[in-house]
């Protein structure tokens, strides 16, 4: 790569939606074990941050009357969309879900960032779709992952 590109691309800091890692994982039982991390990008071609936000606005008499907005609450989403393939094991680990309700759909759910920076913790799948689709095509992979509260941060070190 020449060093005008390489200055380009740090001076823009732009980086594909590819280099995003996402890991899926089993709730360690005891808070001492590792967690084994999955990791959930081949055949994967679409992450969407889903995010919603609770919002609610009030008016106060210390401005003109104008309502501002304050955040109250905020649920992380990403929702995965790709083929399915029953050799990769986070998919696997994903499908083996599909049934379960309750407890039996919490994981640890883990972000890395483009910029090193990690996030973890307790999350819920939600929709899991492991099979389905035109005749002619791949089986669909689909499912939805939400924190449950927000994530640890590991911030990465330069």
């Amino acid at each position: 790569m020449s060093e005008l590109l390489k200055l380009n691309i740090q001076f823009f800091g732009r980086e594909k939606n590819a280099k995003t890692e996402y890991y899926v994982g089993t709730i360690p039982e005891n808070g001492s074990e590792e967690v084994e991390w999955l990791r959930l990008a081949k055949w994967i071609s679409s992450v969407t941050d889903d995010t919603e936000e609770e919002v609610e606005d009030m008016a106060f008499y210390d401005g003109d009357g104008t309502p501002e907005d304050d955040v109250i609450s905020v649920k992380k989403t990403y929702a995965f969309e790709g083929m399915y393939d029953d050799d990769i094991e986070a998919m696997k680990f994903i499908a083996g879900l599909e049934f379960e309700t309750g407890e039996g759909r919490k994981i640890m759910f883990k972000q890395v960032r483009t910029n090193g920076d990690e996030f973890a913790g307790v999350a819920t799948v939600k929709d899991p779709k492991v099979t389905g689709g035109e005749a002619s095509e791949y089986a669909v992979f689909e499912c939805s992952i939400s924190w449950d509260r927000r994530p640890e941060k590991t911030t990465a070190t330069p």
